[in-house]
């Protein structure tokens, strides 16, 4: 068997002893070369040890004893002393081997639905983790239209045409912006970045440093567009875009691609 097993639960069944015949043969000769089946085998070990652990003992019932240990007497009755003491040492034993040809098997039974319960639920574990992604993205979006048609109809939004610098890649932008908000939208097609290089876009406020607004790395034909949350309260000078290094930089290094007065 070359390739790993694609059935999780051979390895539970294996630990349990409950994998037989050819398919037996084949994950103990797959796990004689596999260091990460071996692994996978031992934490089904340690699962099985656990669930021994969390069973209950389970003893027979009263009503059985009894029919037993009348028919042990009668036994008894039948016989002479030596024989009588004879069948009293024997009837444990008998007992022992009843409980383990009864409770043995169930145990395995259970250990196996228990094994299978919990891959359930982890299947729906990771079911309802997509689901709450799925949901946090739906918000998100939501959030963003809101606040896209809240900045729109404020008069304090203001909207800057980013235009393409001399000898630079080929392209053009605008920038919606409210201070009070501190709110941005950009929204632009410009030609892809040269390789190891990212665009990125800065509120270049009236007083102070710069401020990354996002990197992006645009894609032959198609337009780039964002919302981004800044500080409130900054007044813009105007808005650009740098060539920077791949991933972007602190602070304005490269040529100016686009630029826009507020």
């Amino acid at each position: 068997m070359n390739a790993h097993p694609t059935r999780e639960e051979d390895f539970d069944l294996y630990a349990l002893g409950a994998l037989e015949g050819d398919e037996k043969l084949a994950l103990e000769s797959h796990l004689a070369g596999c260091a990460e089946c071996a692994r996978t085998l031992a934490e089904a070990r340690g699962r099985m040890a656990m669930l021994a652990l969390a069973v209950p003992r389970v003893e027979p019932s009263p009503a059985v004893k009894q029919r037993l240990m009348a028919q042990v007497r009668a036994d008894g009755e039948a016989e002479n002393r030596a024989s009588a003491v004879s069948a009293s040492t024997r009837a444990p034993g008998f007992f022992d081997r009843w409980r383990t040809a009864i409770l043995v098997p169930a145990f395995a039974l259970l250990a196996i639905a228990t094994v299978v319960l919990w891959r359930q639920n982890r299947d729906l574990d990771r079911q309802l983790a997509a689901l709450r992604a799925s949901a946090q993205q739906q918000q998100q979006q939501l959030d963003e239209a809101r606040n896209l048609d809240e900045m729109m109809e404020s008069r304090d939004t203001v909207t800057v045409a980013l235009a393409q610098q001399p000898g630079m890649p080929q392209g053009s932008a605008h920038v919606m912006y409210n201070a009070k908000m501190g709110m941005l939208m950009y929204d632009g097609e410009i030609a892809p970045a040269p390789p190891a290089k990212s665009y990125q876009l800065w509120l270049v406020p009236a007083a102070g440093k710069p401020i990354s607004a996002g990197v992006f790395n645009p894609v032959n034909g198609r337009a780039d567009h964002w919302m981004m949350k800044l500080p409130r309260g900054v007044e813009p000078k105007e808005f650009a875009v740098s060539l920077e290094p791949a991933g972007g930089m602190p602070q304005p290094t490269g040529p100016m691609v686009l630029i826009g007065r507020a």
